[in-house]
């Protein structure tokens, strides 16, 4: 008898998850075959979800942040053997992990953290990823010479930044200005390490002005790029560097940011693995570092939400209060029921 795996998928003409056996899929080349003890809700999910076509004859099996244990390794593999606790956001040109198991290049794969549960550790890999990359790749903030100066993070509280406000002051040694509208995610915030937290509610330019600080060197953008585009041309420091890491759909001015000569720049974690990039393996050296720190203390998981199991169920109710846009920080579910 063949073995067989489970998955969660859905069509775009379903309102709902649904549960379906597929054969266990083999790993060659590059790919490890992991078995998923636990999984993170992204809100990639549910935008990906919300773009599938009435074409697609298969459901599409969602989800890019899992925990597991390696089961089978392909022959090109050399950086993990069966048995190995591995944690990743995988590549969103292949199927999920909304499944029992999955098969996922080992160069986009790091090694899970040893002190935290699997919940605590499926929530990291995707936002440490784009936080990660979004600071000292795209941004290039460099913490041996920018130490002392300042960055502006719009939208702390979501899961990117619940990391990146950790990363920027753990390990950039940055003055950290953030947002956040709600009580409790100004407290999640602090609790972090933001130094400041205005409100993105309100004007943002007036606020930042008011906190008598100076001009923010940097500024990652996690919320609405169309409706702060303005503000943070205004606020960019003159040769600071904007990043964001969400489209826009109307068209904006780049030469208010000329007189400056300030730039801006994307920030999108499956480049690499989408387009193959000859930089591919270096998600499984950033995976390692950000495993290390966790285990060493130096920043803490963003969990604040388990679930239960993953289930078709448990996972619409996710996306439902993804859809909020009110979450703080990361929303696990684990084991697969």
């Amino acid at each position: 008898m063949t073995e067989k795996m489970k998955t969660i998928g859905i069509h775009k003409s379903e309102d709902n998850f649904s549960l379906v056996e597929h054969p266990m899929p083999s790993a060659s080349g590059h790919d490890l075959l992991v078995k998923i003890d636990a999984i993170a809700i992204n809100p990639v999910d549910t935008k990906v979800r919300a773009k599938l076509t009435e074409e697609s004859t298969q459901a599409r099996i969602l989800g890019w942040d899992a925990m597991g244990i390696v089961e089978a390794a392909g022959d090109d593999t050399s950086l993990f053997k069966v048995g190995d606790k591995v944690f990743y956001a995988g590549d969103i040109t292949r199927p999920g992990c909304y499944a029992s198991h999955q098969l996922v290049d080992e160069r986009i794969v790091g090694k899970a953290p040893k002190s935290l549960s699997s919940e605590e550790a499926a929530v990291m890999p995707l936002t440490s990823i784009t936080a990660w990359e979004a600071l000292f790749s795209r941004l290039k903030i460099n913490p041996e010479q920018d130490q002392g100066r300042t960055i502006l993070i719009i939208g702390g509280a979501g899961g990117v930044g619940s990391i990146a406000i950790q990363l920027a002051k753990s390990i950039a040694k940055l003055n950290v200005v953030t947002t956040a509208s709600q009580e409790k995610s100004q407290a999640w915030c602090q609790q972090l390490g933001a130094d400041h937290i205005i409100n993105h509610r309100h004007d943002l330019v007036e606020q930042y002005q008011q906190l008598v600080i100076a001009e923010p060197d940097y500024i990652l953008c996690l919320s609405d790029t169309d409706y702060y585009f303005d503000s943070m041309a205004q606020l960019i420091a003159p040769e600071g560097m904007i990043c964001s890491i969400v489209e826009t759909s109307k068209e904006h001015q780049l030469d208010t940011l000329k007189s400056k000569s300030a730039g801006f720049i994307w920030e999108f974690m499956f480049t690499r693995s989408m387009m193959k990039t000859s930089s591919m393996i270096k998600q499984h050296h950033l995976l390692n570092n950000i495993a290390d720190l966790l285990d060493q203390g130096v920043i803490v998981s963003t969990l604040t939400e388990q679930l239960g199991t993953i289930s078709p169920q448990n996972i619409q109710v996710a996306h439902d209060k993804i859809l909020t846009g009110r979450t703080i920080g990361k929303i696990a579910l684990g084991p697969f029921e």
